[in-house]
């Protein structure tokens, strides 16, 4: 019998709400509802996002994929992005890595695709099963009783769960209900980005181009041949904007004055912003909480520990961290036991990929100085072996696989 089998057998059907339906609450969901629960999932939006930026899946979260029996759509899926090339402000290239000597993965263990693929594959997983979706929904309030928790949604309805778990991201309205306001646990980086997409009209592919002053670079990055770019301006602010939202006006100008006087083709890249219609303005920022969970509810993937884009590891630790979440509820009676196992699993594996975003990615993409800036075009020209970059990302691969997935 299966190990899946005998968590059937023995489990008494709970229920459990999940907040968000992006990468980790889907997968929490398939997980759950495998082990016999009765699950349940609010999203705020009207349906599932597809689109968006790439992401990477590595190491010990390629485990969860084969697991899941993902593997075949997300190899097909792969985006095979080529290299990183960095240019001064003329447009000449000062040196050039290939993806795979930079995140230190081979082929096979480390794969790009777009995060809709992902979320759309997630959600097919679960929309045929027992899993119940509440779209354009979300909980306005949530009352831990003891011996379940009391959600009051926006809609109106109430409901009784046995465990509520928030999977709403970085900015977790769940999080906040539960554990309070976001700065305590919110580790600013020091930067924030702006984020869109304009016409493809200089024929990149498979590839990504990264131009950088001091305190400030641009990115544009090419998905296979399509006909759109995906471009970040990333700056250095020294106070977070925490608080309300930005809107489109604000967005474009604190990124504006960021970039003032900007060479490469940064003027280009700004007018391409003023007329986009997908802005999306961010802090860098790490989630880092003393603890995921308070009586029956917990938390997971960014909303309990975003590890920032500079790690690149953000999805493939809420792979991980859903199925252990899962695998632990299923194996314990009391939500408090499961909690606990999860976090004692799960918190050397976060916290070693959160250091990455700052061991690995450092000045790399994001000189901060002058000095920074002049040392990594230096460190640029010594890589062009490749040796050297492989070296350098050596750590990071031992960090990506450096979890053993438990058997439940």
């Amino acid at each position: 019998m299966s190990n899946v089998a005998v968590h059937k057998s023995r489990q008494k059907s709970r229920s459990v709400l999940i907040s968000g339906a992006s990468i980790a609450g889907p997968a929490l969901a398939y997980w759950l509802d495998r082990y016999g629960f009765e699950v349940t999932v609010v999203e705020r939006a009207p349906s599932i996002r597809v689109g968006g930026y790439p992401i990477d899946i590595r190491g010990t979260a390629m485990g969860v994929i084969d697991r899941m029996g993902l593997r075949p759509q997300i190899e097909a899926a792969h985006i095979a992005s080529r290299a990183l090339t960095f240019v001064d402000t003329e447009g000449k290239t000062i040196g050039a890595i290939p993806v795979y000597d930079l995140t230190g993965n081979e082929a096979g263990q480390d794969v790009e695709l777009p995060r809709g693929t992902l979320t759309t594959l997630l959600y097919g997983l679960t929309r045929n099963s027992n899993v119940r979706y509440r779209f354009d929904d979300s909980i306005e309030a949530i009352a831990d009783e003891g011996a379940g928790v009391d959600v009051r949604f926006k809609s109106g309805e109430r409901q009784r769960y046995d465990v509520v778990i928030g999977a709403d991201g970085l900015h977790s309205h769940t999080r906040r209900l539960a554990f309070g306001p976001e700065e305590p646990f919110n580790h600013y980086l020091g930067y924030t980005f702006n984020l869109f997409s304009m016409p493809n009209d200089r024929g990149l592919s498979h590839g990504a181009i990264v131009y950088a002053e001091a305190g400030r670079a641009a990115v544009v990055f090419a998905v296979r041949d399509n006909p759109e770019l995906f471009v970040g301006l990333i700056f250095a602010t020294e106070t977070p904007p925490f608080g309300a939202r930005l809107d489109k006006a604000e967005q474009i100008q604190r990124t504006e004055a960021a970039f003032a006087d900007g060479g490469w083709e940064v003027p280009r890249l700004l007018d391409a912003m003023r007329q986009a219609d997908d802005l999306f303005f961010d802090t860098v920022s790490q989630i880092r909480m003393p603890c995921w969970s308070k009586g029956r509810l917990a938390v997971t993937g960014d909303a309990a520990y975003a590890p920032s884009f500079r790690s690149g590891q953000g999805t493939s630790i809420a792979l991980v961290g859903a199925y252990v979440l899962a695998g632990e509820l299923a194996a314990h009676d009391d939500p408090a036991d499961a909690f606990a196992a999860y976090e004692r699993i799960v918190r050397p594996f976060v916290e070693a990929n959160q250091a990455l975003a700052i061991r690995e990615a450092g000045s790399l993409l994001l000189p901060r100085t002058q000095e920074q800036l002049e040392t990594r075009n230096r460190m640029l020209a010594a890589l062009q072996d490749g040796h050297a970059a492989k070296a350098l990302s050596g750590h990071a691969r031992e960090v990506h696989s450096s979890l053993r997935l438990p058997d439940y």
